[in-house]
């Protein structure tokens, strides 16, 4: 789902360009978020980023982040009045609308004109037009890809650049992931000629945390993690009041998952985590087995065969329940899992 002329001609002229990706951005939403807001305004647009939740303070340095807007209810009105004003909207970086939360509905009525560029499996159709690849890493790498191919290498800076590359780098899991193609590292060969430095960026993702987010994976691993090897499965369940005791901000959870899946002889990993209205589960996997079918399936989620998310209203103790009933079914798949 390629629709690269009607993007061109869409964006050829100047106009107000909204974009938004979805609720708890990580560094690829934000990254292709900005990245993609960089090149527009060296078009002529006037361009709006707009989130539906906070994300963590690890990205904050991100060229152009002092302009986000992260939605709040008491300023509905006057985002809504952006949404009125924008002549298109992009969806970066999610292919199911309800992925942004409270602006599904004002993405939905708006008159604007939607893009979707994403590469996650099974993509709704809410937009006018897409480029969507699941082949593709991160939503990142789409982006500059399209821009190459609209014949604008030329316009992509140093700060866009960085921005692009946060979004492959954490997406591939530092390039260790089977998502990592040729093309992934052609696109990053580019961007490193471009100027930018790249220790220094992985070193402000994953090498700047707090004393709290410290003690708090080194009690996540110690006291929470569950080793399960007849079925090569282990999982960490977080509760509401471990993350207060914590001081836990966002992003403080993030790695805890593939800290599990390191385990020796572990296929799967989850974490189960108390937001309060809902648990938020994270599930990876190695080698062919798809923890997006059973995030879907059990759990009503999605995401990639190796890397996938689900939610449930249930509380945490019932939802580790639901998990650990589920498993029969999978253990001969995961056993043989190479």
């Amino acid at each position: 789902m390629q629709d690269f002329d009607a993007i061109h001609d869409l964006i050829e002229k100047p106009q107000t360009v909204l974009i938004t990706t979805h609720l708890n951005p990580d560094a690829d939403a934000m990254g292709s978020s900005l990245g993609l807001a960089g090149y527009l305004k060296k078009k002529g647009h006037h361009v709006i980023v707009i989130v539906p939740t906070e994300y963590p303070e690890n990205l904050y340095w991100l060229g152009g982040n002092e302009e986000v807007i992260v939605f709040e209810e008491k300023k509905r009105v006057e985002i809504s009045q952006l949404f009125e004003q924008t002549d298109v909207i992009f969806c970066l970086d999610f292919s199911a609308i309800n992925r942004i939360r409270d602006l599904e509905p004002l993405v939905r009525q708006s008159r604007a004109k939607k893009v979707m560029i994403d590469h996650h499996l099974e993509p709704e159709s809410f937009a006018d037009y897409a480029y969507w690849d699941t082949k593709a890493a991160a939503t990142a790498q789409l982006i500059f890809q399209l821009i190459d191919r609209f014949g604008d290498k030329n316009l992509v800076d140093v700060p866009m650049a960085e921005c692009l590359y946060a979004g492959i780098m954490t997406d591939t899991g530092s390039f260790r992931h089977a998502n990592t193609t040729g093309d992934v590292h052609r696109v990053v060969a580019e961007l490193i000629d471009i100027g930018i430095e790249v220790s220094p960026i992985h070193r402000r993702i994953y090498d700047n945390v707090s004393v709290d987010k410290l003690r708090f994976t080194g009690y996540a691993l110690s006291e929470k993690l569950v080793v399960l090897p007849e079925y090569r499965f282990a999982y960490i369940t977080i509760t509401d009041a471990e993350l207060k005791r914590f001081r836990s901000k966002m992003g403080d959870t993030e790695g805890l998952v593939n800290q599990a899946l390191a385990v020796e002889g572990v296929i799967m990993a989850a974490i189960l985590i108390d937001r309060g209205d809902e648990v938020k589960m994270s599930f990876r996997s190695v080698g062919d087995f798809s923890v997006r079918d059973l995030a879907s399936q059990h759990f009503n989620g999605g995401g990639h065969k190796n890397a996938a998310g689900g939610r449930t209203t249930l509380t945490l103790k019932e939802t580790e329940e639901k998990l650990l009933s589920v498993l029969p079914a999978y253990q001969e798949q995961l056993l043989e899992t190479v």
